[in-house]
């Protein structure tokens, strides 16, 4: 799923008035790594754009940047409370004993399957092939990535957020206001959506994850901002920092 295709899954699923909603999905035996660990938190892929009077997603490279620099901050500061040994990977160059490339192409393989998940199991656009729960792997390529880094587990994050321009609120407020007179017609605004997925690197098994969707059709209203640390902040705490043993996660909304 490539940048815009999450926003548009949260304005097709949220209420019109907007919330925020998060659902966890783990294997059964599945406990959050704790004691003598080593994690690594993979570059998170971020796309932060700007939504154009007609609805359409523009990304803004400089508000993208801005982003990432403060999920990266966020996910420093969320795993340095949780005990083990962290890594967070800002770039592609910094993992010894891999390529670029090999780094580069685990990151295309965990948005394929990342993305296949979320509307797998979110969208519930049922594959029979999917035994209930989770049943995704990111198979030779995460071990192999394991085995050349010394690392126990893998942490992927993907994120998306939208905000709306200066007209596409202008056709909000129209949109309201014809809900006065009695021809309701409410536009999506503010948008964001998110994913995270633990890896077990020992097996290539994803073995927790949690899907992250906001949204908001009332003009001015949003549900954090990923360019600011605070949003960051919020937006890692929500999707990482209520990470659940599989035995307790439910198929429901946190």
């Amino acid at each position: 799923m490539g940048p815009r295709a999450l926003i548009l899954l949260t304005a097709s699923s949220l209420a019109a008035a907007g919330c925020v909603q998060t659902r966890q999905f783990a294997d059964v035996e599945f406990q959050p790594p704790q004691g003598d660990y080593d994690l690594i938190v993979m570059r998170p892929y971020v796309s932060v754009g700007s939504i154009t009077t007609g609805g359409l997603v523009e990304p803004r490279e400089e508000w993208t940047e801005r982003a990432r620099a403060h999920i990266i901050e966020a996910l420093r500061e969320q795993q340095a409370g949780r005990g083990g040994r962290t890594m967070i990977l800002e770039n592609r160059a910094g993992v010894q004993g891999m390529s670029e490339q090999q780094v580069a192409d685990l990151e295309r393989l965990f948005q394929a399957v990342g993305s296949a998940i979320a509307v797998h199991r979110y969208a519930r656009v049922t594959l029979p092939t999917k035994r209930r729960g989770l049943d995704w792997t990111l198979g030779e390529d995460a071990v192999a990535f394991g085995r050349a880094t010394g690392m126990d587990y893998a942490l992927f994050l993907q994120a998306e957020d939208a905000h709306a321009s200066s007209g596409r609120t202008a056709i909000q407020v129209l949109g309201i206001v014809g809900c006065v007179i009695g021809f309701c017609a409410p536009q999506a605004g503010a948008g964001q959506s998110a994913f995270a997925s633990l890896v077990d690197l020992r097996t290539g098994e994803v073995v927790w994850f949690n899907v992250l969707q906001a949204g908001s059709q009332l003009p001015g209203v949003a549900f954090g901002d990923l360019r600011t640390r605070e949003g960051a902040a919020q937006m890692v705490e929500r999707l990482i920092g209520r990470m659940r043993a599989g035995r307790n996660v439910r198929n429901r909304s946190d």
